[in-house]
């Protein structure tokens, strides 16, 4: 029995966030987004998604304003998917919820540091840099392998 997409009977502003990015596969596309996706194919072969899910997940987040699509080629056209403001906006809940899942479910380690780019010091719980105390951005960051990436 699928869980409805809405949470009418429910006045919370965390209940309506979830009718929007409620999901585990939205949320990947998010992270995704984050980690420089930006193609169909490329999400799709990153997430393994089945391309119906994928396409409903993309069409819903830019109905939403979270992405938004835009053409890179023309005869055939083809688009690529760009976070918005409102969609970068979720960066720090995509933070936190990636130390919260390193804290309690990565016996290994974490897979992925979230490091201060060009800066030898990583992200913490605060969105700083725990080495030069620095409150980081999107821009501000790259990924690189924790000891758990070797785990699986």
């Amino acid at each position: 029995m699928a869980l409805p997409r809405t949470y009418d009977s429910q006045n919370c502003s965390i209940a309506r966030s979830l009718e929007v990015v409620g999901d585990r596969w939205t949320l990947l596309v998010i992270r995704s987004a984050f980690d420089g996706v930006r193609r169909f194919d490329d999400f799709q072969d990153e997430l393994g998604v089945a391309r119906n899910v994928l396409t409903d997940r993309l069409s819903r987040l830019c109905e939403e304003g979270i992405l938004r699509r835009v053409r890179y080629q023309e005869r055939p056209d083809r688009f690529e998917y760009r976070l918005t403001r409102k969609g970068v906006e979720l960066w720090p809940v995509i933070m936190t919820l990636l130390k919260w899942g390193d804290r309690h479910y990565a016996p290994a380690g974490p897979p992925v540091l979230v490091g201060h780019a060009g800066c030898p010091g990583l992200i913490t719980e605060r969105l700083t840099c725990d080495h030069c105390g620095r409150h980081l951005e999107p821009n501000d960051v790259e990924g690189r392998p924790g000891p758990g990436s070797a785990a699986t």
